[in-house]
């Protein structure tokens, strides 16, 4: 395990749990160059703990793979030698801090045969794994994540930090390539933009609007999507799902007039005192149990056993990047025509 911080600590807890559970993996070593956090990291799971990945593969511990918790900005650094060294990779998001780095811990991956998944926890979500199977043609995404401050993962802002499990959700949705971006972001107690709204256009004709705020009152987790004759709602937090559509036994007299909007007066009626709305079908999919972190490192390992491609591959998460970053572009360009310069300088 590389990293053993805010995030990095829920990669070696539920290692620990895994372990425990006799689920064919071992937690053997760590890197953590914060003295205090190796410390105590080392007396909480009985490992040896390295200060470098220089340090841990001049080890010998004939590691398998291992996990990747650090800041971005080490990402590539701290990636390149482990994998370069014969290990396996699960690396937190984003997969790199730019493109190019991305694409060179590809072609490392590539060179040595190794597997780079991008850890893109909301693929592993129950409500979206549920999901899944139901797309047809998702049309319009509605992304709300909201957070509450914290000084954790401040060395990018919310696009890199939040909005990009989103951007990789509405990726794998949408299968289409994106042909415009709008977007507009404000730092408010960080040095770097904490709030962004965001509207993507895809070549489809597939339009999602996203907005991310680590400043916000109340957690907010949400996905809201419409496809023909469907309406879907994604509450991430709850891992819950409702779906909406059409119901196929409404009579042609009824949908006529639901239609035209001339409803009866039973019907009025009905609506009035909060009952089922006609015409719709209501419908909560089954969500199986399931802790995300748990999923996505259990995925990972069979990757890692059986060689096959991850669930979430490195050029899924080189496209999540990819997007992230043409809107941090676009934009520092809306905040330059709008004379917002100041507010990127307290």
């Amino acid at each position: 395990m590389a990293g053993a911080g805010s995030f990095g600590s829920n990669h070696l807890r539920v290692m620990r749990e895994l372990e425990t559970a006799g689920e064919g993996v071992a937690l053997t070593a760590a890197i953590e160059p914060n003295p205090v956090r190796a410390e105590q990291t080392a007396r909480q799971y009985g490992i040896p703990v390295f200060a470098s990945a220089d340090e841990l593969l001049r080890a010998d511990l004939k590691l398998d793979a291992a996990e990747v918790a650090v800041p971005t900005v080490y990402h590539h650094q701290v990636a390149s030698e482990l994998l370069a060294g014969g290990l396996d990779l699960l690396v937190e998001k984003p997969l790199a801090a730019s493109v190019a780095e991305a694409d060179d811990l590809i072609q490392i991956a590539e060179k040595n045969r190794r597997i780079l998944q991008p850890g893109h926890l909301e693929r592993f979500n129950p409500a979206v794994l549920a999901v899944e199977p139901r797309l047809k043609r998702p049309m319009f995404f509605e992304a709300h994540r909201l957070s509450i401050f914290t000084p954790r993962a401040l060395d990018v802002d919310v696009v890199l930090d939040l909005m990009i499990h989103d951007l990789d959700i509405v990726l794998a949705f949408a299968k289409s390539t994106v042909r415009e971006v709008r977007a507009v972001g404000l730092p408010i107690l960080s040095p770097k933009t904490d709030i962004a709204n965001v509207r993507v256009e895809f070549d489809s004709g597939c339009v999602a609007n996203f907005t991310a705020s680590r400043v916000s009152t109340e957690k907010v987790r949400k996905l809201r999507f419409f496809e023909p004759g469907e309406y879907v709602s994604i509450d991430y937090a709850r891992r819950d799902v409702l779906a909406i559509r059409m119901d196929s036994s409404l009579s042609p007299q009824l949908a006529a007039a639901l239609a035209a909007g001339k409803l009866d007066p039973e019907t009025v009626k009905q609506l009035a005192s909060g009952g089922p709305a006609p015409g719709l079908k209501f419908e909560r999919p089954t969500v199986a149990p399931g802790e995300p972190l748990k999923l996505e490192m259990l995925s990972f390992y069979d990757a890692v056993r059986t060689r096959r491609p991850p669930r979430v591959t490195a050029q899924q998460g080189r496209a999540a990047l990819e997007l992230a970053l043409t809107i941090e572009t676009t934009m520092a360009a809306h905040a330059q025509r709008a004379g917002l310069g100041d507010y990127f300088k307290h």
